[in-house]
């Protein structure tokens, strides 16, 4: 299997790696408290860590819904990161980007650009995204089959660019509700590319409260678990201080102060199953 370097982040490697963070940018304080409590678990656990978090978000159910800072404000706070940690800390940074314009301003801040999974088949926005040279992660859309995923990978080879991972997060089961196909898992990893599981948008149920999106994150750690099972390379993960009080995705997002235990238990998990002579047959990293 292909393995991905996300700024010395191996994603598909000898161990599970998790993106994580806000869903949306919001003040400098949650942002910043909430990248400072990731990384101190991540390090106590020695998970390798990615942080994510969006400077938009273009597919709000209502007009009214807080999308974000913006572009110009979006990549000044990735900056602020940089500079906050400098040299003695290397974070690797993920961001969804959902116009193939942003896509250069974009790539000279993160070190990997996301496709949204509404997006997933929109041609010049996945080539755009292959043409800045950054690892891809193209989320899988609601409405996709897994083996359909392979042609999402082509149009960002067309570019050159092979560094590409696929995120499954849920299939519309009906009107306001999502059910995860694990077989999803050793499919998409058939065609190379580590798989990523979005534990936290897959309990999420669209658009569910009229105006906003609900969500049931008591089932995040179950399907977080049952994923693991089934071979992922990562798991992605929106966290909050307080989710109750999160700007987008409150219902679905992960408290910061549950990361522990939940990471704790899926990485004994996964140390066990790449360990284990009963471990599934498709290939792991490593």
């Amino acid at each position: 299997m292909r393995k991905v370097d996300i700024k010395g982040v191996t994603v598909g490697g000898k161990a599970l790696v998790l993106i994580a963070g806000p869903c949306v940018i919001e003040g400098e304080k949650t942002m910043f408290s909430t990248l400072e409590g990731l990384l101190k678990v991540t390090d106590e656990l020695g998970v390798p860590f990615i942080f994510k978090t969006s400077y938009d978000k273009a597919n709000r159910t209502s007009i009214a819904s807080y999308r974000g800072p913006g572009l110009k404000k979006g990549l000044e706070f990735f900056k602020k990161v940089r500079k906050f940690f400098g040299s003695e800390k290397t974070v690797p940074l993920l961001t969804d980007v959902h116009c193939k314009y942003d896509c250069r301003a974009v790539a000279e801040v993160v070190d990997c650009v996301q496709i949204p999974a509404y997006l997933c088949r929109q041609t010049d926005l996945l080539v755009s995204a292959g043409k800045t040279g950054l690892p891809v992660n193209i989320k899988k859309g609601q409405f996709m089959a897994p083996s359909a995923m392979a042609e999402a990978i082509k149009k960002v080879a067309s570019t050159g660019n092979t560094s590409v991972m696929l995120t499954e997060r849920g299939t519309s089961f009906g009107y306001n509700n999502l059910v995860v196909d694990f077989r999803s898992i050793p499919v998409m990893k058939k065609t190379g590319c580590p798989v990523i599981f979005d534990s936290t948008h897959s309990v999420q149920l669209p658009s569910a409260k009229g105006g906003v999106s609900g969500g049931d994150r008591e089932m995040v750690e179950h399907l977080a678990r049952a994923a693991v099972s089934a071979g992922v390379d990562g798991i992605f993960m929106e966290v909050h201080p307080n989710p109750s009080l999160a700007l987008s995705d409150g219902p679905n997002s992960i408290a910061l102060k549950d990361v522990k235990r939940i990471l704790k238990g899926l990485k004994e998990l996964d140390d066990f199953l790449r360990k284990s002579p009963r471990a599934p047959l498709w290939e792991r990293g490593g």
